[in-house]
């Protein structure tokens, strides 16, 4: 395989304008509706040709957000930027921004629906 792995992640939600709230404010970005059958959508934005995977928000009945499920890393120019806007947008900072060697550097916070996910940049 000549590729990365990863190409898609779904992000479990209870609460879809508490999560789309907290996830724009938080990446100052804006997500997407996407249609589709018997659940909920908003997509992160994805630009075709370029590194990285994309992915939504889902609201669905047969799975519920929370910790302990996968573990996503959302990259960030400085992931102390984007934590710095996680306590006011209802989330929780679990481990604030930490060194991971010649990788750069991470922050593991809780989201507004109690979803654990990582933060990622170089500096």
């Amino acid at each position: 395989m000549k590729a990365n792995i990863g190409c898609w992640f779904e992000i479990y939600v209870a609460d879809m304008p508490r999560a789309k709230k907290f996830y724009e404010a938080v990446f100052n970005t804006k997500l997407e509706k996407l249609e589709a059958e018997g659940m909920e959508y908003l997509m992160f934005p994805y630009q075709d040709g370029v590194e990285g995977a994309s992915g939504a928000l889902v609201k669905m009945d047969c799975v519920t957000p929370g910790a302990g499920g996968t573990l996503i890393y959302l990259s960030c120019d400085d992931c102390a930027v984007e934590e710095s806007r996680i306590v006011p947008n209802g989330g929780t900072i679990l481990r604030a921004k930490f060194a991971i060697g010649e990788y750069g550097f991470a922050s593991i916070v809780k989201d507004s629906e109690d979803n654990v996910i990582g933060l990622h940049s170089q500096k």
